[in-house]
C-alpha cells in the first residue's frame, strides 16, 4: 500500500511569483508590509511607484522589493499612501526624521503635513532650564506616618533669560535680576510668582521641555528663633528639590 506524501496533502502557501498581482509584500529595514499595487501607484512620481516598475529594484531572498530605510516610520508613509492624510499619535516625537523619509521617499505632500504637524515651531531655541524649590512638610498627630501637605516657599528658576522668559511669560518674577541690557545672559535669581510646582512643569511640557535629570536633599533640624506663626514642628523639616529641563 502507498502511504500518500503528507507534504502533498497539506496546502502550501503560494510563492512571491505565484501571489495575486494586486498583492505586493515589502521589507523596509528589516520590517514586512503588505499592501496593494493600487495604494504604491497612488503617487506616480513616488519612490514606491518607481520601484514597482522597475525591475532591476532592490528584492530580498524572498522576492519582496526592498527599502534600506526605517522600517518603522514606513508605516506612516505607506498610511499616507492608503489614505492620502496623515494621522498621528499624540506623543510622536520623530517629526523631523518623518520629513526626511518623505523626502526620500519622494512625496512631498507627505513632508508638508508632517512639518505642519510638528508643534514645535521650526527655529525655537534650544536650551536648559532649571527649576528648583524649598519646602518643608507639616506632620500630623502620627508624625512621619501622618503627612498633611507639602508646603513650598518659593520656585527658583535658573537659566538663560530670553529662554526663561519664553517659557515662564508672566509667571517670571524678576525683581532680584533687573535687565542689563544683555540678550544672551543667564542667570539664577529668577523665581515664580506661584507655588505650585505642577503648573511650572506644564508650562514647560507644552514648550517641548523634557525632564533629564533631577535631585532632592532633606535637613531635620531646628531654629534658636522661629518667626511669628512658624510652626515649630514643620520648620524641623526642611527640604530642597532641583529638576533640570532640556529641550533640543
Amino acid at each position: 500500500m502507498i502511504t500518500p506524501n503528507r507534504a502533498a496533502l497539506c496546502p502550501q502557501p503560494p510563492a512571491m511569483a505565484d501571489a495575486p498581482p494586486e498583492i505586493l509584500e515589502l521589507n523596509v529595514g528589516g520590517v514586512h508590509y503588505a499592501t496593494t499595487r493600487d495604494t504604491l501607484l497612488r503617487e506616480p512620481d513616488s519612490l514606491p511607484a518607481a520601484a514597482l516598475a522597475d525591475p532591476e529594484h532592490p528584492r530580498d531572498a524572498r522576492g519582496r522589493i526592498f527599502f534600506d530605510r526605517d522600517g518603522v516610520l514606513f508605516r506612516y508613509v505607506l498610511d499616507y499612501l492608503r489614505d492620502g492624510g496623515l494621522v498621528l499619535p499624540e506623543c510622536f516625537r520623530e517629526h523631523k526624521r518623518l520629513a526626511r523619509e518623505a523626502r526620500h521617499y519622494r512625496l512631498p505632500g507627505l513632508e508638508n503635513a508632517v512639518k505642519e504637524a510638528d508643534p514645535r515651531p521650526p527655529n525655537r531655541e534650544r536650551g536648559c532650564i532649571t527649576v528648583g524649590y524649598r519646602g518643608s512638610f507639616a506632620f500630623g498627630r502620627d508624625g512621619l506616618a501622618d503627612v498633611k501637605f507639602r508646603k513650598l516657599s518659593r520656585i527658583l528658576v535658573c537659566g538663560k533669560v530670553t529662554l526663561c522668559r519664553d517659557v515662564f511669560g508672566e509667571t517670571l518674577n524678576e525683581s532680584r535680576d533687573p535687565d542689563h541690557g544683555l540678550a544672551d545672559r543667564y542667570t539664577s535669581r529668577f523665581f515664580l510668582k506661584h507655588s505650585f510646582i505642577e503648573q511650572a512643569f506644564d508650562m514647560l511640557q507644552e514648550q517641548g521641555f523634557k525632564l533629564t535629570a533631577s535631585c532632592g536633599s532633606g535637613t531635620a533640624g531646628g531654629a534658636a528663633e522661629l518667626k511669628p506663626g512658624v510652626d515649630s514642628e514643620e520648620n524641623r523639616w526642611n527640604h530642597y528639590n532641583e529638576f533640570v529641563f532640556v529641550r533640543e
